[in-house]
């Protein structure tokens, strides 16, 4: 019934996207570090008692009237979602048929579905694309393979601080860049800026910028992620889909349908999981596919559990973890920038960031940085300080929940440099109370992406 179902609306042939350019670009399969998601069961479920946890939903909200949907809207409220302001858009936060928790934890035993539609989707293309981009990320995106993707960072010219962080998917002829929903006005701002500044400087090399309005995302995650996209795909995509390792994308047909996607391996939440570009057209059809194909074991999942899911993962949430005034060195995000680019430079804020790289003898290092944190008693939340033992002040929390998988209170934050050892012991000031807490190694839970061998062949 489903595959019928999906045929009947889905049989229009792509426009835009295309899938035969999709095809030619992806034939290869790719490297991918990706925000990932998780997937509900679509049948009625009976409502259960709603989380009373706190979640930060958003680094910029927009007034409720002028809040943007995504194409998945309708079919969010069919599912008993609730609804807030997230990054200008209306989001679900949770749904009617489990608690935030109970979505996490259904996340990491089997399957959840996000809606990530709200997060901008752009193309560079053009002979200076690649060029361009490295001038304003430190990544090394000249031996970046087609249909392969790295985690990156937008740079201040003069600070190397965080404009946004992204993931850039190297396709035939052009890059594929995703950015975050909350930063869309400024990151729009800044790329016109870039562009205008590139164009002026580098009129042989020009680039063409195109973002994707309308282009579905939705991410699926959890252990089960596999079983279940391989039972929409055709034969061929199926096939693809075996091995394809965590940081490869390809293009892929939905069965019983000419419509083709783009799916890339990797996860937001620590799952082996995927995110999945849809044409618009198709983005509602192909997300009831997948979740009337697997009603027991999939389901809708909302902001909260992400969230908690995310910081299980020792992910960074944007204009919390991250900002303008950080740079990749202080954000313990150093393993992004290329290793040529560590002796080339090339990029924005190069001589802040390329001096933070060296040690502290040679005039290097920096003066905070980003740590995990194992909290004793209440939760620590954005915001609370971080106190060695004499009381002073020495770091601050950006991000901190209960972990539903660990069952202890974990949080994430800028300690003063020296103090971020594993294994150093610190207070946290909840509510005006010192509460024991222990710098710990992130992720704080393992990490269970499917990565290719150590020992095949590139």
């Amino acid at each position: 019934m489903a595959s019928k179902k999906a045929v009947a609306v889905l049989r229009p042939a792509i426009n835009g996207f295309g899938p035969r350019l999709l095809r030619a670009e992806c034939a290869q399969k790719v490297q991918y570090s990706t925000r990932t998601l998780a997937s509900p069961a679509s049948r009625p479920r009976k409502p259960e008692q709603q989380s009373r946890q706190a979640v930060r939903f958003a680094s910029s909200e927009a007034p409720k009237e002028q809040l943007g949907k995504t194409g998945l809207y309708e079919l969010h409220s069919k599912h008993g979602a609730k609804f807030v302001p997230f990054g200008g858009y209306s989001m679900p936060v949770q749904y009617s048929d489990l608690s935030i928790i109970d979505s996490h934890n259904w996340t990491r035993e089997k399957a959840s579905l996000f809606d990530v539609g709200h997060m901008v989707q752009h193309h560079f293309s053009g002979p200076g694309a690649e060029a361009f981009l490295e001038s304003i990320t430190p990544s090394s995106l000249s031996s970046l393979p087609e249909c392969q993707s790295i985690l990156s960072t937008l740079l201040h010219a003069e600070t190397g601080g965080i404009v946004d962080d992204t993931v850039i998917t190297r396709l035939h002829d052009k890059f594929y860049v995703v950015t975050n929903a909350g930063c869309r006005e400024k990151d729009t701002a800044y790329f016109k800026e870039q562009l205008e500044a590139w164009k002026s400087e580098h009129p042989d090399q020009p680039v063409e910028w195109k973002i994707l309005d309308g282009q579905g995302l939705v991410a699926l995650q959890g252990p089960l992620s596999a079983e279940i996209l391989a039972r929409v795909l055709d034969d061929k995509s199926v096939q693809d889909l075996e091995t394809l390792y965590f940081g490869q994308c390809t293009a892929a047909t939905i069965k019983d349908t000419d419509a083709e996607v783009l799916v890339s391996r990797g996860g937001y939440t620590g799952e082996d999981g995927f995110e999945i570009s849809i044409p618009s057209y198709a983005t509602e059809a192909i997300t009831e596919f997948l979740l009337d194909s697997a009603k027991d074991e999939l389901r809708f999942a909302g902001l909260g559990a992400r969230d908690t899911l995310r910081l299980e993962a020792g992910m960074c949430l944007y204009g919390h973890d991250l900002d303008d005034t950080t740079t990749p060195v202080e954000a313990a995000l150093s393993w992004i920038i290329g290793k040529d680019r560590r002796t080339k430079g090339g990029f924005h804020g190069d001589s802040v960031i390329l001096q933070q790289l060296k040690k502290k003898s040679e005039g290097g290092g920096v003066s905070r940085r980003r740590i995990g944190l194992i909290v004793e008693g209440s939760p620590a939340r954005e915001g609370a300080e971080i106190v060695d033992g004499a009381g002073e002040k020495i770091g601050k929390i950006t991000s901190g929940c209960p972990s539903p998988t660990l069952k202890k209170n974990i949080a994430m934050g800028y300690i003063k440099d020296g103090m971020h050892k594993a294994g150093t012991e610190v207070d946290v000031v909840v509510r005006g109370k010192k509460r024991k807490a222990v710098v710990t190694k992130m992720p704080f839970i393992p990490s269970k992406y499917f990565k290719q061998p150590a020992n095949a062949k590139a």
